[in-house]
Protein backbone atom coordinates (compact mmCIF):
# COMPACT_ATOMS: atom_id res chain seq x y z
CA UNK A 1 0.00 0.00 0.00
CA UNK A 2 1.13 3.45 -0.93
CA UNK A 3 1.46 5.75 2.32
CA UNK A 4 2.40 8.92 0.34
CA UNK A 5 -1.13 8.22 -1.74
CA UNK A 6 -2.31 11.66 -2.55
CA UNK A 7 -5.92 12.03 -0.36
CA UNK A 8 -7.28 14.39 -2.51
CA UNK A 9 -8.44 11.61 -4.17
CA UNK A 10 -11.11 10.41 -1.99
CA UNK A 11 -14.57 10.94 -2.81
CA UNK A 12 -16.84 13.53 -1.19
CA UNK A 13 -20.59 13.91 -1.63
CA UNK A 14 -23.11 16.84 -1.65
CA UNK A 15 -24.82 17.31 1.67
CA UNK A 16 -28.12 18.31 1.01
CA UNK A 17 -29.18 21.84 2.69
CA UNK A 18 -31.74 20.64 5.00
CA UNK A 19 -29.53 17.97 6.68
CA UNK A 20 -26.83 20.91 7.25
CA UNK A 21 -29.57 22.74 8.73
CA UNK A 22 -30.42 20.17 11.04
CA UNK A 23 -27.09 19.13 11.97
CA UNK A 24 -26.48 22.98 12.90
CA UNK A 25 -29.08 23.29 14.88
CA UNK A 26 -29.03 20.31 16.62
CA UNK A 27 -25.18 21.44 17.28
CA UNK A 28 -26.16 24.74 18.61
CA UNK A 29 -28.52 23.09 21.00
CA UNK A 30 -26.10 20.48 22.94
CA UNK A 31 -23.98 23.92 23.38
CA UNK A 32 -27.37 25.44 24.79
CA UNK A 33 -27.70 22.48 26.97
CA UNK A 34 -24.04 22.30 28.19
CA UNK A 35 -24.44 26.06 28.95
CA UNK A 36 -27.22 26.12 31.37
CA UNK A 37 -25.45 21.84 32.86
CA UNK A 38 -22.50 24.15 33.56
CA UNK A 39 -23.96 26.74 35.20
CA UNK A 40 -25.30 24.49 37.54
CA UNK A 41 -21.59 24.55 39.18
CA UNK A 42 -21.69 28.38 39.94
CA UNK A 43 -21.24 29.32 43.20
CA UNK A 44 -24.53 29.60 44.78
CA UNK A 45 -26.78 28.12 41.87
CA UNK A 46 -28.23 25.18 43.42
CA UNK A 47 -28.96 26.55 46.67
CA UNK A 48 -31.30 29.09 44.40
CA UNK A 49 -32.55 26.98 42.84
CA UNK A 50 -33.44 25.42 46.08
CA UNK A 51 -34.99 28.36 47.72
CA UNK A 52 -36.50 29.86 44.69
CA UNK A 53 -34.09 32.65 44.46
CA UNK A 54 -33.27 32.15 40.30
CA UNK A 55 -34.29 34.20 37.58
CA UNK A 56 -36.92 31.47 36.52
CA UNK A 57 -38.65 31.99 39.56
CA UNK A 58 -42.61 31.62 38.52
CA UNK A 59 -44.35 29.34 36.44
CA UNK A 60 -44.90 31.73 33.74
CA UNK A 61 -41.16 32.38 33.75
CA UNK A 62 -40.05 28.41 33.07
CA UNK A 63 -42.93 28.65 30.19
CA UNK A 64 -41.60 30.97 28.17
CA UNK A 65 -38.33 29.46 28.76
CA UNK A 66 -39.36 26.21 27.73
CA UNK A 67 -41.05 27.65 24.46
CA UNK A 68 -37.55 29.74 24.14
CA UNK A 69 -35.73 26.64 24.35
CA UNK A 70 -38.12 24.00 22.33
CA UNK A 71 -37.32 26.30 18.86
CA UNK A 72 -33.97 25.09 18.49
CA UNK A 73 -34.82 21.58 18.32
CA UNK A 74 -37.94 21.99 16.23
CA UNK A 75 -36.00 23.66 13.64
CA UNK A 76 -33.68 20.31 13.94
CA UNK A 77 -37.58 18.77 12.50
CA UNK A 78 -38.57 21.96 10.33
CA UNK A 79 -35.40 21.26 8.68
CA UNK A 80 -36.20 17.97 6.99
CA UNK A 81 -40.54 18.65 6.92
CA UNK A 82 -41.22 21.96 5.92
CA UNK A 83 -40.95 23.40 1.92
CA UNK A 84 -38.20 24.96 1.30
CA UNK A 85 -39.39 28.96 1.02
CA UNK A 86 -40.78 28.58 4.72
CA UNK A 87 -38.02 26.62 5.84
CA UNK A 88 -35.36 29.19 4.54
CA UNK A 89 -37.25 32.05 6.12
CA UNK A 90 -37.57 30.35 9.43
CA UNK A 91 -34.11 29.46 9.27
CA UNK A 92 -33.31 33.33 8.97
CA UNK A 93 -35.59 34.50 11.01
CA UNK A 94 -34.60 32.16 14.61
CA UNK A 95 -30.54 32.50 13.39
CA UNK A 96 -31.14 36.08 13.73
CA UNK A 97 -33.21 35.97 16.34
CA UNK A 98 -30.80 33.62 18.60
CA UNK A 99 -27.48 34.83 17.59
CA UNK A 100 -29.08 38.02 18.96
CA UNK A 101 -30.18 36.65 22.39
CA UNK A 102 -26.57 34.67 22.42
CA UNK A 103 -24.68 38.24 21.65
CA UNK A 104 -26.33 39.78 24.53
CA UNK A 105 -25.90 37.04 26.83
CA UNK A 106 -22.21 36.96 26.64
CA UNK A 107 -22.14 40.54 27.08
CA UNK A 108 -23.96 40.14 30.35
CA UNK A 109 -21.85 37.41 31.56
CA UNK A 110 -18.37 39.22 31.40
CA UNK A 111 -17.32 37.67 34.60
CA UNK A 112 -14.94 35.23 35.41
CA UNK A 113 -16.65 32.80 37.07
CA UNK A 114 -19.00 32.94 33.77
CA UNK A 115 -16.31 32.77 31.03
CA UNK A 116 -17.69 29.11 30.59
CA UNK A 117 -20.99 30.85 29.56
CA UNK A 118 -19.67 33.68 27.11
CA UNK A 119 -17.29 31.22 25.15
CA UNK A 120 -20.09 29.17 24.97
CA UNK A 121 -22.36 31.81 24.06
CA UNK A 122 -20.18 33.02 21.25
CA UNK A 123 -19.50 29.57 19.80
CA UNK A 124 -23.39 29.41 19.69
CA UNK A 125 -23.95 32.98 18.12
CA UNK A 126 -21.22 31.51 15.33
CA UNK A 127 -23.54 28.74 14.80
CA UNK A 128 -26.62 30.20 14.34
CA UNK A 129 -24.83 32.89 12.21
CA UNK A 130 -23.98 29.88 9.85
CA UNK A 131 -27.39 28.68 10.13
CA UNK A 132 -28.98 32.14 8.54
CA UNK A 133 -26.02 32.45 5.90
CA UNK A 134 -26.70 28.97 4.57
CA UNK A 135 -30.33 29.26 4.65
CA UNK A 136 -29.85 33.09 2.89
CA UNK A 137 -28.06 31.01 0.33
CA UNK A 138 -30.50 27.96 -0.61
CA UNK A 139 -29.90 26.14 -3.25
CA UNK A 140 -32.04 27.28 -5.95
CA UNK A 141 -33.36 24.94 -8.85
CA UNK A 142 -31.76 24.82 -12.44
Amino acid sequence: MDTNQNTSNLKDFEVNIRIKLAFLWAAVTLCYLYGDYFELYLPGKTAGLVSGDNLLNSPMKLLSAAILLAMPPLMVLFSIFLKPKINRLLHILFGIFFTLIMLLIAIGSLTVWKSFYVFLALFESIITAIIVVLAWKWPRKN
